[in-house]
């Protein structure tokens, strides 16, 4: 009897189990209720079952109740008694007058550091511009290397003062200094690399050399400036400039290949017309001398005599002398 008491409470233990899958988790509560039943009230199956299962309904039942009670509470006309927090406030003045005094001080700061920028901008801008003008002035009326150095040291930032180095320049040459004019020009290209008067500095730099007697510096110049700016308005000057180099030292050939590099990417360059001139005048340097007319000798009876010289033309009569 105890055996077969045994095999039914495990039995009824697999049902639950399978039971607990398909019911609401609620019923757990039941079979906990049946296996108390069973193994200490020492109760029979059916009865263990039945108390179980009435336990599990009134389980569901109170779940359900918490479910909707919830619902009906949140809805319910007493929600109209729990304090809640005031609507936003829909005035635009109001508004505005709270943001300003919550960020009064910000604002004021940064509207103070904006005009301070602007003001310091300004005068800037107005310094600027004097000094410019004031340099201008002073280029304008330099005539001497001294004048032109002193325009330099003065407003060295200013753009009138490229204009003095190039001037500054041209009078040293005016006065024989090669040297000195080459290094005023090395010191502008190298404070304006940038500057559109760069290549005209470079072709000075090269006439210098060429007047201290160093033609192959200055041949060496003119080639970089040719390849270096090939768009420049300097760059067939630059060519043409190698050919009288290159004539010098007779080599035809060099000079020839390039007026006809001129006529080819600057024909229509002022100075492609020089090019053409030149290259009229340069002969190729492996050309063959003209053969010698060759001359037959006659046997002198053979001769043909020479022609007689033509009578000379009468001459008209003289007025007659009036008495």
């Amino acid at each position: 009897m105890h055996s077969k008491k045994i095999g039914t409470v495990f039995s009824v233990g697999l049902i639950q189990r399978f039971l607990v899958r398909l019911i609401n988790p609620a019923s757990v509560i039941g079979h906990t209720v049946i296996w108390v039943k069973l193994f200490f009230d020492k109760t029979d199956v059916v009865t263990a079952f039945h108390a179980g299962y009435a336990l599990a309904a009134l389980a569901r039942e109170t779940f359900a109740w918490h479910k909707t009670t919830a619902c009906r509470v949140s809805t319910s006309p007493a929600s109209e008694f729990m304090p809640a927090a005031p609507p936003p406030s829909r005035d635009v003045a109001l508004e505005t007058r709270v943001f300003w005094e919550r960020f009064k001080k910000p604002i004021a700061a940064a509207l103070l550091i904006v005009v301070v920028a602007v003001i310091v901008f300004a005068g800037y801008r107005f310094y600027s511009e004097r000094r410019a003008s004031a340099a201008s002035a002073l280029l304008a009326s330099a005539k001497t290397v001294q004048e032109y150095q002193q325009l330099i040291a003065r407003y060295p930032d200013a753009p009138a003062a490229a204009g003095a180095y190039l001037l500054l320049a041209e009078a040293q040459r005016g006065e024989g200094k090669f040297a000195e004019a080459n290094t005023t020009l090395q010191t502008f290209i190298s404070k304006y690399p940038q500057h559109e008067l760069v290549t005209t500095a470079r072709m000075a730099m090269a006439a210098d050399l060429e007047s201290l007697g160093k033609t192959d510096e200055a041949l060496s110049t003119y080639q970089q400036i040719a390849s270096a700016y090939p768009n420049s308005f300097n760059a067939p000057l630059a060519l043409l400039s190698q050919v009288y180099i290159l004539k010098a030292k007779n080599r035809n050939d060099d000079a020839r290949r390039i007026c006809e590099t001129i006529l080819t990417q600057y024909r229509t360059s002022f100075w492609a017309g020089e090019a053409m001139q030149q290259l009229r005048l340069l002969k190729p340097s492996g050309s063959p001398a003209p053969a010698p007319v060759p001359v037959t000798t006659v046997p002198p009876l053979l001769e043909r005599p020479p022609a007689a010289a033509p009578p000379p033309a009468p001459q008209a009569p003289s007025p007659p002398k009036k008495p």
